[in-house]
């Protein structure tokens, strides 16, 4: 269960201020409180109300075990999504989109993997054996690949959510998660169309403090998702070996001694009825019936 959201928090951290009235989109009226010197003022409400929502989601999802992808390029976002995503150990992309990464995922694989068979030959010592000039490039190579998809090296499979800043700015990777069907949780300024996303939370999406107290709101839920993952297979571990204990002692227990058999009798016409009882018993067919009933007629 995700925690209670405070709105007094979500005031004093200015979720609330959302953006021009004449840079509004029409979608998120029913998340617009009212207006106040030419700027949209969001429910904050209706935002603690969202975020929660949004925060039993992600729980669910990463004691799955899946990945949630983390996705913000703005300058004011980069660093806090950055950290708060190294916290919960999700993937981020906080540099350029590289466009198809969702949709072309195999080919973004093949430039981790060769990002992965570099730093093999830093540690084989093949490094070494190049010219200076192809070293160069190769190191060139290694950094660019690092800082664009380095953070996303250990995703070995596409991710089971998005978590986007700014759904205006990211609209390509919006575009590629509807694609493939993959959830799209966001947060969704007055500017927006909240329709584009599965799990909106209306808030400001420009202000570092906004985006620091969303994000690791949803960075505490995603840990707590991960704890109650980590709890059950501790469980179930504990569960196996009270069963295999369990066995363990079924199996010393001794098994119940078997009754003597009766001693056969001595006596002559006992053993005399015991060979009777053991001869093949013959039974007559039906034709050798009708002529010994003939027969017997007969005399």
């Amino acid at each position: 269960m995700a925690n209670k959201v405070e709105v007094k928090e979500l005031l004093d951290a200015g979720v609330h201020f959302g953006h021009l009235t004449r840079r509004w989109n029409p979608n998120m009226a029913p998340y617009i409180y009212m207006e106040r010197n030419g700027i949209h003022i969001i429910n904050l409400y209706k935002s603690a109300a969202k975020m929660q929502e949004a925060g039993e989601a992600l729980a669910k999802i990463a004691a799955s075990g899946r990945k949630i992808l983390f996705v913000a390029t703005k300058k004011q976002a980069k660093e806090i999504v950055a950290e708060q995503a190294e916290r919960a150990n999700m993937p981020y992309i906080t540099e350029r989109w590289p466009g198809g990464m969702l949709t072309n995922f195999v080919t973004i694989r093949k430039a981790v993997k060769k990002m992965a068979s570099i730093d093999r030959m830093k540690k084989d010592g093949t490094f070494n054996t190049l010219s200076k000039k192809e070293r160069l490039q190769v190191d060139r190579l290694r950094a660019k690949l690092e800082k664009n998809l380095g953070s996303i090296s250990d995703m070995s499979r596409l991710p089971a959510a998005l978590f986007v800043v700014d759904i205006t700015r990211e609209h390509i990777a919006v575009k590629e998660a509807q694609k493939l069907n993959i959830p799209i949780f966001a947060m969704v300024d007055t500017n927006s169309d909240p329709r584009e996303v599965d799990y909106l939370i209306p808030s400001n999406d420009d202000a570092s403090k906004s985006i620091s107290k969303v994000i690791s709101y949803v960075a505490d839920s995603i840990i707590e998702g991960l704890s109650d993952r980590k709890a059950n297979k501790e469980s179930k571990k504990e569960e196996k070996a009270e069963k295999a204990a369990k066995g363990e002692k079924s199996e010393k227990t001794p098994k119940a001694k078997k009754e003597k058999a009766e001693a056969p009798s001595t006596d002559a016409e006992d053993k005399k009825a015991m060979k009777e009882a053991k001869q093949d018993v013959k039974l007559e067919s039906k034709q050798q019936t009708l002529d010994k009933a003939s027969s017997n007629e007969e005399e």
